[in-house]
């Protein structure tokens, strides 16, 4: 069963459960997907559902925050319900120590010296690490790493 289909699946299993916040939290993730689809005219496979589901993720974390720091603890639960939603479809996080392997590896490989062969070592990890991992704390690492 694909990605899309899971959450169709679920979309209905809420219906069914009588399940609001988790039907309308599913129901945006849709959307989303659909609207993708829409726009690219095309239909997203596994990847590109996972990328707009990681995309999804960073915009609550984002939103989150911001909640957060207004005082505004109803809207940021809802953002941390939607949050939790999001990440029972995305895959496992990268830890710390796989990041940094797969970081070491990528620098190896493409031979990279300076901050001007970052763009090699970001186009060989964008790949490795999709969906896995914020690509703004994977450039930190890699920058922190070229420049030492």
């Amino acid at each position: 069963m694909s990605l899309k289909e899971r959450i169709q699946q679920d979309v209905k299993d809420a219906m069914r459960a009588r399940d609001k916040a988790r039907l309308g939290a599913l129901r945006l993730v849709a959307a989303a997907i659909k609207q993708i689809e829409v726009d690219s005219r095309s239909e997203l496979d596994d990847a590109g559902v996972t990328a707009v589901l990681d995309k999804m993720a960073k915009q609550r974390r984002e939103s989150l925050e911001q909640y957060e720091k207004a005082g505004r603890d109803d809207l940021a639960e809802q953002e941390r319900f939607e949050l939790a939603l999001l990440s029972d479809y995305l895959p496992e996080p990268l830890g710390e120590e796989e990041l940094a392997a797969l970081i070491d590896a990528a620098i190896a490989e493409s031979g990279a010296s300076s901050m001007r062969d970052m763009g090699q070592v970001m186009g060989l990890l964008k790949d490795q690490v999709a969906g896995r991992a914020d690509m703004k704390a994977v450039s930190g690492t890699v920058r922190a790493r070229l420049n030492a």
